[in-house]
């Protein structure tokens, strides 16, 4: 089943490399369980902080049956903060289906 997927961009352009990279990823997270019913990812830059300079921040959140998810990263690029958000959240998604398999 292909989950269904919002992608929000607040304060950036979209991108259709960005849109293709974030399915892509969906797409191998689905593998790993198949009760992913619903995916939103939010692309956006949060306040701009003298120190640390521009930054972006991707954030997912995953519907899953019974257990939603929530990822949050910040990086000084985007596809620097997808790719970790991603690899975080496929780590959380493997865990939880580790536990699923478990308790059966």
């Amino acid at each position: 089943m292909k989950p269904a997927v919002d992608v929000v961009y607040r304060d950036l352009d979209s991108s259709a490399a960005l849109n293709d990279i974030i399915i892509k990823k969906l797409e191998k997270l689905s593998r790993y369980t198949d009760q992913l019913v619903h995916s939103r990812v939010v692309l956006d830059t949060p306040h701009h902080h003298k120190h640390k300079g521009k930054q972006f921040r991707a954030s997912i959140e995953l519907d899953i049956v019974g257990h939603p998810l929530s990822i949050t990263q910040d990086d000084e690029s985007i596809h620097v903060a997808v790719r970790d958000a991603f690899s975080s959240a496929e780590r959380k998604v493997k865990q939880l289906a580790a536990r699923q398999r478990n308790t059966r």
